[in-house]
């Protein structure tokens, strides 16, 4: 007969295995714990950190290209001197013709068309949004190892380009990546919006937003820009507009939100 409380041999090893088990357990739990942390920090901080550094970079040598800095903003003479020119885009009758009038007058016609068209990925503009302080370049294209993961804004292939009638169409980040249209929501009808190219710098305003649509809604990038999903939401006649897109909630990319504005006035280099 045992006697009470001996422990055999077996007994021991087996809870001696038991807690190795436990142990390991632990180890790779805290290993993945800690690699996921890794892995956020470096999404949510460092990528911004690195985009952003190269965005700014990317702007201050497309300025010296240029030859002169420009403007960090919309030029005030020629804002005052474009009057309510968000609010008379309410009716989508008046706005499209006054800016075409405006770049008739400037001997433009038809923005930025006689420059050679930029190459896939090329930075060639430099966008401006006064409220939110952002100077960001812009891109051909919208890939996302090429113009959108720089922190760029990338211009959808098949829009128009800046100055021209129809939409000049662009998308950034929301989240991650230099994320520079992160505070896009905050918007609001007639605040500005510059596009600064080689040739001159065109002002837009600030005309409607679409908070969510579907991400494969393509009628905001349309020359008439329109929603397919909600057609509520955009213009019925042509102009000279600018939509600015991006994902929608934080951090997810389930849906898209659209600003819109209109071409208010141009000012060459």
């Amino acid at each position: 007969m045992r006697a009470p409380g001996v422990v055999h041999h077996g007994t021991r090893r087996r809870r001696a295995a038991y807690r190795r088990a436990v142990w390991s357990v632990a180890e790779v739990l805290v290993t993945v714990g800690v690699v996921l942390l890794l892995l956020v920090a470096h999404q949510l901080w460092w990528t911004n950190r690195q985009a952003r550094q190269g965005a700014e970079r990317k702007v201050q040598a497309l300025e010296r290209e240029w030859g002169t800095p420009a403007p960090g903003s919309a030029d005030p003479d020629a804002s005052a001197a474009s009057g309510a020119g968000g609010g008379e885009a309410d009716d989508g009758k008046s706005g499209a013709g006054q800016s075409a009038g405006r770049h008739s007058a400037s001997g433009s016609g038809g923005g930025d068309s006689a420059q050679k068209q930029p190459r896939r990925s090329q930075a060639y503009a430099v966008l401006g949004i006064p409220r939110l302080s952002l100077r960001v370049p812009v891109a051909e294209g919208v890939s996302k190892a090429g113009v959108l993961n720089k922190g760029y804004v990338g211009h959808y292939k098949g829009t128009q380009q800046p100055g021209q009638a129809g939409n000049f169409a662009l998308a950034g980040h929301r989240n991650t990546h230099g994320e520079p249209f992160r505070y896009l929501p905050r918007l609001r009808r007639g605040d500005t919006i510059t596009v600064e190219t080689k040739a001159a710098v065109y002002t837009y305003t600030v005309d409607r937003t679409l908070p969510q649509t579907s991400s494969r809604d393509v009628g905001v990038i349309r020359p008439v820009p329109r929603s397919t999903v909600r057609p509520s939401y955009g213009y019925s006649r042509p102009g000279y507009y600018i939509t600015l897109t991006t994902c929608t909630p934080d951090y997810t990319s389930r849906y898209r939100m659209a600003v819109w504005g209109r071409l208010t006035s141009m000012r060459p280099r």
